[in-house]
């Protein structure tokens, strides 16, 4: 089997990388990248612990073939924060305890990222029927909504 050339933009940073045609983005990304934050947790799509960015979109990089990629952009979790700067998501999820094991804060905050990028003022209901995709086994989601929507309105402050 031939491997695929790939060269895409993940993080704002031009990379290049092979593949083997069956690897999902999130196997490249884990073990080629060594961008470990996307988690895989159901390997079908149900959980979105995989969860990135890609040309806008929010995508289970599990269901993705790292093929796929070509000439894409794709935000994984570790371009959210610009050094030790927080994106406000990540600084209100910390300020509203909206975590605790940590294994579904990555897609979690991807997943509600994807929410802000496309609509700054979501309401309540909108922003759980737009998380409803990531499963989180450790919290209540009420700490996560009302991370998402205090930093939606700190983002349209600034």
């Amino acid at each position: 089997m031939s491997k695929h050339h790939v060269s895409a933009r993940i993080n704002g940073e031009p990379t290049e990388f092979l593949c083997e045609p069956q690897l999902t983005l999130l196997d490249v990304l884990r073990d080629e990248l060594h961008l470990t934050g996307s988690k895989e947790g159901c390997s079908s799509g149900d959980c979105g612990a995989c969860s990135v960015i890609v040309d806008g979109r929010l995508v289970c990089s599990c269901l993705m073939l790292a093929a796929e990629a070509e000439g894409c952009a794709v935000e994984t979790i570790e371009g959210m924060a610009h050094g030790h700067d927080l994106h406000p998501l990540q600084q209100k999820f910390l300020e509203h305890a909206a975590l605790q094991c940590g294994f579904c804060t990555p897609g979690l905050l991807i997943a509600a990222k994807a929410l802000l990028d496309r609509n700054p003022n979501p309401t309540e209901t909108e922003a759980r029927y737009w998380l409803a995709g990531n499963l989180c086994r450790c919290t209540g989601y009420d700490k996560v909504i009302r991370a998402v929507l205090d930093a939606a309105a700190e983002l349209r402050a600034e």
